[in-house]
């Protein structure tokens, strides 16, 4: 599961060959969720308010590399950082 940010505190990965729909995983001090790529929301368990409007933030404007790195995991290939 690599680490392609840290935004806020808050740890952004995507797991090896993950199932659909395109998203990412978030770890932050004992929360962990997913957020949908297409609509950089929560989709998926908790995260404090103001970390979860800063990844959608932050998702949102990055939507592209987010897809690529989405692609790259489901073929288990290296998916660089994400600034």
């Amino acid at each position: 599961m690599p680490t392609v940010a840290i935004v806020d505190g808050v740890r952004i990965f995507f797991f090896w060959n993950d199932h659909p729909p395109p998203h990412f995983h978030v770890e932050f001090a004992g929360h962990k969720g997913q957020f949908s790529i297409e609509t950089a929301k929560l989709i998926e368990g908790s995260m404090p308010p103001a970390k979860q409007a800063a990844i959608s933030r932050w998702a949102a404007s990055r939507k592209q590399e987010l897809m690529e790195c989405w692609e790259k995991a489901r073929r288990s290939e290296p998916l660089g950082k994400v600034e």
